[in-house]
């Protein structure tokens, strides 16, 4: 039995049906054989041949074999749910032919339409929304396909589901995102102009965080987006999020440089404009987090190397104390002088690593 497991899941893999049925014949216990399943995920031989699309093997086993195609791997998954995921067209169709459940969720997140969202294939969600897949399901993360499908920013199926239900646009996740972040923070230009274009969402919308659609798209670096969002919907270079930093700062803190030298340059934004409530400037966030190239970049624009923030910290506070070895190497050599925070701390004292000691060393 353990070793006509994995030569069956094999064998349904590869689409052999011919082996299939032998092997079949060949057991004194077929059903047994049939109803084993991988020893971690529970996949069945349905699932397997769902997945790689193989039609034939599919229709051999429910229709000859007897079994369910409604069986479900450890994650509730079903052969619906691969045979979606996989953009696997025909598979789906078969399935769908047997009166299956179209809208049934994988362990309470996914529907087969939300796993054919992450795919480029219109007919697979043509063929699920005909059946009878209902595109409103949210899962646990507040998300319905068309979040999904945002993420993926497949033009044409967002243009789909926008017919199917004009209001689609409207949900919001568990933390307040709309689909317009979920399409900019992952880049996708074409599908932020679909929206742009056929929904009504208000400059900025923040999510919980206070967020907005502009900030992702610069922490992707994504210059083309970020335009767009400015040019066309008018979105605020200087919002500031919940904890009071602006896109730049945000842009420095991920080291995106295009983003950082985009908003300095395009839009005039002062290198160090500060947090408020923390007094933190995009050197300070760039710095803390270790990105060099950011931290160059800033200081070519004229950022003061020493400026402090409320708490009395430079820059070179923020890069020792995070043992950016680099980072405390460009500061120094830029001008930064060390001194003490509010705290009575040394930037050379939050050192803790020997490569950052070092370069104090070296350099003073």
């Amino acid at each position: 039995m353990a070793m006509a497991m994995p030569e069956l899941c094999q064998l349904a893999q590869q689409g052999d049906l011919p082996k299939i049925r032998a092997l079949l014949a060949s057991s004194p216990c077929p059903d047994r054989l049939l109803d084993t399943r991988h020893r971690k995920s529970g996949d069945s031989v349905l699932h397997y041949a769902a997945r790689h699309g193989h039609l034939s093997v599919l229709r051999y086993l429910c229709e000859e074999c007897g079994l369910s195609p409604e069986t479900g791997n450890v994650d509730g998954k079903r052969p619906l749910h691969e045979a979606a995921q996989a953009g696997q067209t025909e598979c789906v169709r078969y399935l769908i032919s047997r009166s299956i459940q179209i809208n049934v969720l994988k362990r309470a997140d996914w529907t087969p339409i939300m796993l054919a969202c992450t795919k480029t294939n219109l007919t697979v969600v043509q063929l699920l929304r005909d059946a009878g897949a209902d595109l409103t399901i949210r899962n646990k993360d507040g998300w319905n396909c068309f979040h999904v499908a945002c993420r993926e920013g497949d033009v044409d199926i967002l243009s789909y589901l926008l017919d199917c239900d004009g209001t689609l646009w409207e949900s919001v996740s568990t933390n307040g995102r709309t689909p317009l972040h979920t399409a900019s923070l992952h880049g996708c230009v074409g599908a932020t102009q679909v929206l742009l274009q056929r929904c009504n969402y208000a400059p900025d919308t923040p999510d919980s965080c206070g967020s907005t659609p502009l900030m992702d798209a610069v922490r992707a670096d994504n210059i083309d987006l970020a335009q767009l969002l400015v040019k066309q919907h008018g979105a605020d270079v200087q919002k500031l999020d919940t904890m009071g930093r602006q896109p730049l700062h945000l842009a420095a803190q991920a080291g995106c440089i295009q983003a950082v030298r985009y908003l300095l340059t395009e839009h005039g934004i002062p290198v160090d404009t500060p947090a408020p409530g923390s007094g933190l400037t995009a050197l300070h966030f760039a710095a803390k987090e270790g990105q060099t190239d950011a931290v160059k970049l800033l200081v070519r624009f004229g950022s003061n190397v020493n400026i402090k923030d409320d708490k009395g910290r430079t820059a070179l506070h923020m890069a020792s104390g995070g043992q950016h070895a680099e980072c405390v190497r460009v500061l120094l050599t830029s001008g930064a002088v060390d001194g003490t925070d509010r705290s009575g701390n040394t930037a050379e004292q939050l050192a803790r690593k020997k490569t950052v000691k070092d370069i104090f060393r070296q350099i003073n």
